[in-house]
């Protein structure tokens, strides 16, 4: 069975924030991130989780059933450097079963398969992409 991709609203309790959600759905309360929830650090692509619904009708986290398989970094992306620049590193993870996102034109989601090949740290050093890591 294909599952397709919803949008869904999660509300976090915590920080008092909804925020819209890429997902494939499992089951009626149960989840699996297709994208990256730019506020949720824990909500990243391939982490499955359930939820109920609150008053409002948005998805509260009620657990993480497993954990992305995946190494999820975020990077400022920096003016001095076009898209073109980066697309060669998103276009690359792409091709070797990762993800990429950005957010708001400035904030970079690369998710990197754990067997990636390359180190990604080592790969931006030669396209001289010198990028600030945002770190929690």
């Amino acid at each position: 069975m294909e599952t397709e991709e919803i949008k869904i609203f999660v509300y976090d309790k915590r920080e008092k924030i909804t925020s819209s959600c890429y997902v494939e759905q499992i089951s009626e309360n149960k989840f699996r991130m297709t994208e990256n929830d730019l506020f949720n650090c824990h909500l990243t692509k391939g982490t499955e989780f359930k939820t109920r619904l609150n008053e409002d009708g948005n998805h509260e986290v009620v657990k993480i059933l497993k954990k992305s398989e995946f190494i999820t970094r975020r990077f400022l992306l920096s003016t001095q450097y076009k898209e073109s620049d980066y697309r060669v590193l998103g276009d690359e993870l792409m091709k070797r079963g990762g993800f990429w996102q950005v957010d708001f034109g400035g904030i970079a989601t690369v998710n990197i398969p754990k067997d990636f090949e390359f180190n990604i740290d080592q790969v931006m050093k030669e396209l001289d992409l010198n990028l600030t890591e945002i770190t929690e």
